[in-house]
């Protein structure tokens, strides 16, 4: 009786497991009845953060299909490598975007740029120190329309070989690759034994053949930087200011002194230039002296102060920029631009602005599709921040962003004029104003509601 009773229980219960399993499939396709989400059952930004911290690409399970594991390894060692607090993520479109990196930042704690691609949407937000507004959202525009893949590669190309910071040390361990082998030692050492007289005379031949190229190089760019220090001092003629003169006062003769002292800085520095890189400290002394200038006229004539921004992008010459203007390169992405207030109005005008050309194979060209040697030049006037946002899509642009630029030419175009604090988890730089919504472009100030910023 028992058993029979027992088989009757289980005879009866395959029918109600099949019901049961039959209302489950019922409810999960009915349209009217609501189902779990991925933002309901989303990973929390906390544990993202704490990803982030351990690897520099973090991909959600429910965007899996974005990224392979295989792209996203490849991706996070090009990171660590670069040493540079660049942070990736993937996630679902339909994740909770609501002040996304704002929170994000904060549950890493680490000063660096983010970039986020979420569903078949880009963005990014980076602290000041690291990477400027301007130049994340230039960026991030001429990675737009990519897919994941290529959208993330393009952009960490070009990050990292010109953002400042450096990688927190959460990402370094033990088993990096840093620890040399036994086996590998003696395998160098046997090479290096075996074919030193060879090895030692490739190396010499290498490095006259790369001094050369540098002194062509310096030869190409002392032209250019010549015509610059020329001007400047014809500047200074053309002020026709006396220190003793009426109406003068201290302030105004300390601006003259300082752009007296400029002019002579950049021609001594030039004067013992060896390596391109070295232009970079005379172009930045010009920049400081044409600044001196302009608040020396602006106190001559009673005009309030000039606001301290970078030279006119499309000739330093004109001197010091007063707005940033949209502009397109044959055959780029649209960018914003520091600019004169002539080439301003050109521009508003539907006009080309005036370019600053050099002499180049193929005759006079822009000087940022003239070639390797104008970026020490170009980095002097602007600076780390700007020159990816403005370059990107040129030249020199595509020159930069290579292993072998960096090595030419320094790769120091991270340089803004202040320390980082990437790597460190204090987060003592984090300014919440340089984040906002997803959305914008790089458009820290009032982020925004998703879409906006040309998604």
């Amino acid at each position: 009786m028992k058993a029979s009773a027992q088989a009757v229980v289980r005879t009866r219960s395959l029918p109600g497991l099949l019901l049961a399993l039959a209302v489950a499939a019922l409810v999960v396709l009915s349209p009217g009845v609501p189902t779990a989400t991925a933002s309901t059952s989303a990973t929390s930004v906390s544990a993202i953060g704490q990803a982030l911290r351990k690897n520099p690409v973090y991909v959600d399970p429910a965007a899996a299909a974005q990224l392979s594991a295989k792209d996203a390894d490849a991706l996070a060692d090009r990171i660590v490598k670069a040493d540079k607090p660049l942070f990736v993520a993937v996630l679902p479109a339909d994740y909770p975007k609501q002040d996304l990196f704002t929170k994000l930042r904060t549950a890493t704690g680490i000063t660096g740029l983010y970039a986020v691609r979420l569903g078949d949407a880009f963005d990014a937000r980076a602290d000041s120190s690291v990477l400027p507004g301007a130049a994340v959202r230039n960026l991030v525009t001429t990675v737009e329309g990519e897919d994941t893949r290529a959208q993330l590669t393009d952009f960490t190309a070009a990050a990292v070989t010109n953002m400042g910071g450096s990688a927190p040390s959460t990402w370094r361990t033990s088993d990096d690759g840093g620890g040399v082998s036994s086996t590998a030692l003696i395998t160098v050492g046997a090479v290096l034994v075996a074919g030193g007289v060879g090895a030692y005379t490739l190396v010499r031949r290498n490095r006259r053949r790369h001094a050369e190229e540098q002194r062509a190089a310096l030869e190409k760019l002392r032209v250019v930087v010549d015509e610059d220090i020329t001007a400047f001092g014809e500047e200074l003629d053309r002020l026709d200011f006396h220190p003793a003169e009426a109406g003068a006062d201290d302030a105004m003769r300390a601006d003259y002194e300082r752009a007296l002292d400029a002019y002579e800085q950049a021609k001594s520095l030039m004067g013992a230039a060896t390596r391109p890189e070295d232009v970079r400290a005379v172009t930045r002394a010009l920049e400081d002296g044409r600044f001196s200038l302009a608040q020396l006229a602006a106190r001559r004539e009673g005009r309030p102060l000039p606001e301290r921004r970078v030279p006119c992008f499309f000739d330093p010459r004109h001197g010091p920029s007063v707005t940033d203007a949209l502009w397109t390169p044959p055959g780029g992405a649209p960018r914003e631009v520091p600019v004169c207030a002539a080439d301003a109005t050109r521009l508003a005008d539907g006009r080309d602005p005036v370019m600053r050309e050099v002499d180049t194979d193929q005759g006079r060209r822009p000087y940022w599709d003239a070639g390797p040697a104008y970026g020490p030049w170009a980095g002097g006037y602007f600076g780390g921040g700007l020159l990816p946002g403005l370059l990107v899509g040129t030249v020199l642009g595509s020159m930069m962003a290579t292993p072998a630029y960096a090595a030419d030419y320094g790769s120091g175009y991270g340089d803004f004029g202040g320390g980082y604090e990437g790597g460190d988890l204090s987060g003592s730089d984090f300014n919440s104003g340089d984040f906002g919504d997803f959305g914008g472009g790089g458009d820290f100030g009032g982020g925004g509601d998703f879409g906006g910023g040309g998604f």
